[in-house]
């Protein structure tokens, strides 16, 4: 992990240095707004354009507005696993 990195984004670094050790940086980088940008609920993470291994030319970013519609639309499945509706009732 970047120096950089680790000092503006302490916790977050822990968290993404683990991912990488454990998955890789592509994997880091394909499943980052899944499983490690939803942290930012509890400690401050940096935009996937600010980790050491992000390419513009090779890699996509979501804009906020996507990864609020992601995450709304998890919300709305997430209650309906717990209630036991579906889309349509």
């Amino acid at each position: 992990m970047s120096d950089t990195l680790e000092s503006e984004y302490p916790e977050a670094a822990e968290y993404i240095s683990k991912a990488v050790a454990e998955h890789g940086e592509e994997w880091v980088l394909e499943n980052y707004y899944q499983q490690l940008y939803p942290l930012a609920r509890v400690i401050a993470m940096p935009e996937k354009e600010e980790l050491p291994f992000f390419d513009d030319a090779e890699h996509d970013t979501m804009s906020e507005s996507e990864r609020i519609e992601m995450y709304e639309a998890w919300a709305e499945y997430r209650e309906n696993l717990r209630t036991g509706t579906s889309f349509s009732e």
